[in-house]
Formats: structure tokens, C-alpha cells, sequence
């Protein structure tokens, strides 16, 4: 009894200290640790904290760096010269550096919140977001229309978080129906996938009306920066674009997502040259033991034959077809299988690689498909005489690229560190996944010969409805 009541003797003179401490304006922590606890006294019995919707607690325990220890074990933290910054609060919610934060909310925030060493719970942490302006229409300004589709409407906006361009992309929500199945599945997504070579979705603003997704803004996409050259680009620029692609994609694959619909109108890029996927509406994460999926995915120029045949078994290996297609037409200058029909583009792509085999493509004369369509038997052509301006190396990659077994396609990953691309250095391969290539000195952008001039073209947005 005498050192129950000494102990709470003591508890009581150190929290009638840090009362003191407070009204003298200055913020202190009490921790009091477990060794502080006589043998002879009975188990202490903690206040419970309060604990949010989601199970966690609105307050956090835990040290810093900053703690002072008293000669009775207890830690006080000094928090009177400290001052709360806007980089300290983007690393506590997560936001990116060029955020604005609204006037006043820095000392709100320190009067509302747990002390700033000390996590948020997850209800906070919406809370915050919503009061700095996420989640909100009138964060975002409307400028120009950019397009319409079935389901959605993409504008070029402004963020008045930023002051940035975005692109809104505002998805109709019909009451009997909901939200399209291809925005839930984009959504579901690009909220897990962090990447310089991915597109980024910023925000998303649900109202009764819209869903609402907003991207960062490029100033055009693949389509058009060919365009606007002439169709004539820099075996360099090639180089570099192409690199790009394969590290966004490799990212997808190692997460299991497989996009489903690569195209030039699906890859946008940004002045500086960096290179972002798009448009992940069709876009599915490959699960186990599911293996059943559409085949009417991929646009037909850039679609593989097992899967214009009808297949619905794939994986990781189908965009790896529409990466050869592309790597092709940024070479050449034109689509590499342009067919209007699923049996015309079969005869393109026969004509050129030769009508398959069981020696090609074991299994391919049981599928009735192929038998139907009765196919002549075209002879494989070198790909170096359809394009030129690829060397050897270009002409291996493109070649493992295009194979007709999906299994025997090369992959992303093992892709980049092909020959082709030895000439970008060895420190593209060891950059954080966040951190564009264009960091690196040794990766520039040479002028395309098509240019008419060194100035970057404007942006063609029409182009860019079709990327969001």
C-alpha cells in the first residue's frame, strides 16, 4: 500500500508539472515506461484510446529523436521552437511537393491533430485530405474539352492545389447501372501503381452525377509526337521511348497486371520526353487459378494472333506483341499489320512472319479457327527488309518480340537488358521505380529529322480523349 501510494504520490506531482508546462506554452509528451513499475505493485491499468471507424486509434504512442529523458524516466518531448512545415505535412499525408497548402491549415492542423511525430489514424488522414481539397469538384477548374466517349467526357483542367494541368476525366454514373465496370476496374488499379512510366491518378471526386478521375496532364500522346514529325523519329528517340514502355510495363507484370490495350494513343508524353502508360479501362489483374479472360481486347493492329484466333488463356506475354508492333511503327514510320478485319490483319501478319507451322506454333493446326480461314502458305520475310533503320540488335529484339508460341515471347523485364540498349549505360537499371530516365546525363532526346524546327510542336489534344 505505502508504494501504491508513493507511486501515485509521484504520478501526480509529473502531471501537475506538465500542466504547468503547458500553460507556459510549451507542448510536452508524458510516456512512462514499463520498467518505472515497482515489483510489489498490481498491474496498471491504462485509459483505452479512442479508437476510430476503421479500428485504429486516433492517438499514437511512439519516441523521436528529439525526446528528453528526465531523471525519473519520464520522456518529455520539447516541442516549443519546433515549427510545423509544408514538407513536413506532405510527408505525413503523403501528397507531393508542389502542393499549396491553403492558408492557416499548418496551424490548424497542430492544434486539431496528435503531436506531428505521431502517426494519423486513417480517418484523419481523409479528414485532412478533404479539408485541404481532394476528393472536392471545386479543387479543379475546368479549361478545355478534350473529348467524348461512351462513358466518359475528358477535360484539360487546372488544379488549384498545384496550379498544375490535369485531365479530368468525368465518368457518367447512371443510377440503375453505377459505375462502368472499366472505370471501377482503372481505379482499382492506378491507385496501387506508383511509377515514373505510369500515369499518374492524382485524385478521384465521386459526386451523385460523376465519378470524376484526375490525371496528370501530357502534352500529347505517341500517335500525335509521330505525327507531328513526319513519322520520321531519331533511332535514339526510338530507343529511348521504347525503354520507357518496357520499364512501365515490367512494373505492371511483376504486380500481375496485364493492360491489355497497348497502342500509340495509350501512351502519352510530356515535353521533357518522358513516356507514361495510359488508359488502364481494360487493364485486368491476372489472377490464380482464373485464366479465362476476353479476347475481345488489344486493338486490332497491335492484337496477337493466338488471341485473334480466339484464345482466351494468356498472361503477361500478350502485351509483349502489341510492344513489337509499336517498336516497329516507331522505326518505320507506319503499322506493322494495319488489317481492317480479324482475318485480314491474320493475313498481314502471316505474310510477313510465314503462315505458322506445328514447327512454328505447335498445337496451331487443331484450332479450328485457323483451319476455317483456309490461310495460303506465305513464306517468312526478313524483317531488315521492312525496316532499314533498325540494326542488328533492333532486329533480334523486334524478332523476340514477335513470336507466335505467347511463351516464347520475350518479357519486359528480360527485354531491357537486351543488346539493343546498352548504349542508355548500365544506371537505367537501377533507378527507383518513382525517378524518370531523364535524370541520368548519359539518356537525352535528339531532335526528330521530321521536325521542321527545334522548337517542341504544340500539342495536338484532340489526340488525347482516347489516352485517359
Amino acid at each position: 500500500d505505502t508504494s501504491k501510494s508513493q507511486c501515485l504520490i509521484r504520478t501526480e506531482g509529473l502531471l501537475k508539472g506538465l500542466r504547468e508546462t503547458e500553460r507556459e506554452g510549451e507542448r510536452a509528451v508524458l510516456s512512462i515506461p514499463l520498467s518505472m513499475s515497482s515489483p510489489g505493485t498490481s498491474n496498471i491499468v491504462h485509459e483505452n484510446l479512442k479508437m476510430g471507424s476503421d479500428g485504429e486509434s486516433d492517438q499514437a504512442s511512439g519516441t523521436s529523436s528529439d525526446e528528453v529523458q528526465s531523471p525519473t524516466g519520464v520522456c518529455l518531448r520539447n516541442r516549443g521552437n519546433r515549427r510545423i512545415s509544408a514538407e513536413d505535412l506532405n510527408k505525413r499525408l503523403s501528397l507531393p511537393a508542389d502542393i499549396r497548402i491553403p492558408d492557416g491549415y499548418l496551424e490548424k492542423l497542430q492544434l486539431s491533430s496528435p503531436p506531428f511525430d505521431q502517426p494519423l489514424s486513417r480517418r484523419s488522414r481523409r479528414a485532412s485530405l478533404s479539408e485541404i481539397g481532394f476528393g472536392k469538384l471545386e479543387t479543379y477548374i475546368k479549361l478545355d474539352k478534350l473529348g467524348e466517349g461512351t462513358y466518359a467526357t475528358v477535360f484539360k483542367g487546372r488544379s488549384k492545389l498545384t496550379d498544375n494541368l490535369v485531365a479530368l476525366k468525368e465518368i457518367r454514373l447512371e443510377h440503375e447501372e453505377g459505375a462502368p465496370c472499366t472505370a471501377i476496374r482503372e481505379v482499382s488499379l492506378l491507385k496501387d501503381l506508383k511509377h515514373a512510366n505510369i500515369v499518374t491518378l492524382h485524385d478521384i471526386v465521386h459526386t451523385d452525377k460523376s465519378l470524376t478521375l484526375v490525371f496528370e496532364y501530357l502534352d500529347k500522346d505517341l500517335k500525335q509526337y509521330m505525327d507531328d514529325c513526319g513519322n520520321i523519329l531519331s533511332m535514339q528517340n526510338v530507343k529511348i521511348f521504347l525503354f520507357q514502355i518496357l520499364r512501365g510495363l515490367a512494373y505492371c507484370h511483376r504486380r500481375k497486371v496485364l493492360h491489355r490495350d497497348l497502342k500509340p494513343q495509350n501512351l502519352l508524353i510530356n515535353d521533357r520526353g518522358e513516356l507514361k502508360l495510359a488508359d488502364f479501362g481494360l487493364a485486368r489483374a491476372k489472377s490464380v487459378p482464373t485464366k479465362t479472360y476476353s479476347n475481345e481486347v488489344v486493338t486490332l493492329w497491335y492484337r496477337p494472333p493466338d488471341v485473334l484466333l480466339g484464345s482466351s488463356e494468356y498472361s503477361t506475354q500478350i502485351d509483349m506483341w502489341g510492344v513489337g508492333c509499336i517498336f516497329y511503327e516507331m522505326a518505320a514510320g507506319r503499322p506493322l499489320f494495319p488489317g481492317s478485319t480479324v482475318e485480314d490483319e491474320l493475313h498481314l501478319i502471316f505474310r510477313l512472319l510465314g503462315t505458322p507451322t506445328e514447327d512454328s506454333w505447335p498445337g496451331i493446326s487443331s484450332i479450328d479457327e485457323f483451319k476455317s480461314y483456309k490461310f495460303p502458305k506465305y513464306k517468312t520475310q526478313p524483317l531488315i527488309n521492312h525496316a532499314p533503320r533498325l540494326d542488328t540488335d533492333g532486329i533480334d529484339l523486334l524478332m523476340s518480340f514477335l513470336k507466335y508460341e505467347s511463351k516464347k515471347r520475350i518479357s519486359a523485364d528480360e527485354s531491357m537488358r537486351q543488346p539493343y540498349f546498352r548504349s542508355l549505360g548500365p544506371r537505367v537499371h537501377t533507378l527507383p521505380e518513382s525517378v524518370s530516365i531523364f535524370t541520368l546525363k548519359e539518356v537525352q532526346l535528339q531532335r526528330d529529322p521530321g521536325y521542321r524546327n527545334s522548337s517542341y510542336p504544340e500539342s495536338g489534344e484532340e489526340h488525347l480523349k482516347a489516352a485517359y
